[in-house]
């Protein structure tokens, strides 16, 4: 007798994801132009021409002049991606919002052929940190509990990790900081919203959020980040992930106490001793 699995709780709303995205605005997507640059930029550093690319993004815009030609792939949880068909997979801006990260690092490593490389950009942990903290203050004064209204996003260590689980060799995660700076939090909101990047959390409150909690949420905002120039900073963490589909032909780590030199010799200073 086949037993009935429950399905597992999903973090993100998919649909509200979609509808999101159908409000984008041109002139918000900053972030989206940094990270076409960062992957342009680390491309032209890999000596290696790639002739079978896929872009997994919420659109193609944009990527044309980085990416020309590649297969453009939408970020659902199950990617269109063929295995072994594709030498590069960039996935871009869009797994901080992926219900099973790994499970989508693992897809695109199904899809590479051999040293094939991954190049991820997402947003990460410290992004919108004092808009999370103004809005948590401002909740816990106003009303004693806390709402889902910011997502939690991947620390750099945590996320490099999943490389490794998903089975990548040469696995790398790195970190472009960036600030923004806003007039107010309704600025701050707008521009959100032009980059599909409100709330879409499966547990978010459904109704309208009163207005004398942005309120609240401003004046503690502007009270502990504001500039001189009266401006809101806004934190946004640009993560990249990098790694290569296994091949025997790839550089290997030495195994550990295989050194033939001490570092001690190489710096030519004295060697201390660990104290015991």
């Amino acid at each position: 007798m086949t037993q009935a699995t429950t399905p597992r709780p999903q973090l993100f709303d998919r649909s509200a994801i979609a509808a999101h995205r159908n409000r984008l605005t041109p002139e918000a997507l900053f972030l989206h132009d940094i990270a076409r640059d960062e992957i342009e930029d680390r491309l032209s550093m890999v000596n290696k021409t790639f002739n079978r690319p896929a872009l997994v993004a919420p659109f193609a815009e944009g990527w044309e002049s980085c990416l020309p030609h590649a297969k453009h792939v939408a970020d659902d949880d199950t990617l269109d991606l063929e295995v072994g068909s594709h030498d590069l997979v960039v996935h871009a801006m869009s797994l901080h919002w992926a219900n099973d990260p790994v499970g989508q690092l693992i897809q695109c490593h199904r899809a590479l052929t051999e040293d094939g490389l991954l190049l991820v950009l997402m947003l990460g942990g410290q992004t919108l940190n004092e808009l999370r903290s103004a809005l948590a203050t401002a909740e816990t004064q106003l009303s004693g509990g806390l709402s889902p209204r910011v997502a939690p996003m991947g620390e750099v260590r945590d996320l490099g990790a999943l490389l490794q689980r998903a089975g990548f060799a040469l696995p790398v995660a790195d970190v472009v900081p960036l600030t923004a700076k806003y007039r107010d939090l309704l600025h701050l909101m707008q521009e959100l919203r032009g980059m599909g990047e409100t709330n879409a959390l499966a547990q978010r409150q459904k109704g309208a959020t009163p207005r004398r909690l942005f309120n609240k949420a401003e004046e503690i905002y502007r009270e502990t980040y504001a500039t001189d120039d009266s401006l809101l900073p806004a934190t946004f963490e640009l993560i990249c992930l990098t790694g290569w589909s296994p091949s025997e032909n790839q550089q290997k780590p030495l195994r550990p106490g295989s050194a033939k030199a001490r570092l001690a010799d190489a710096l030519k200073v004295p060697e201390t001793p660990l104290p015991k």
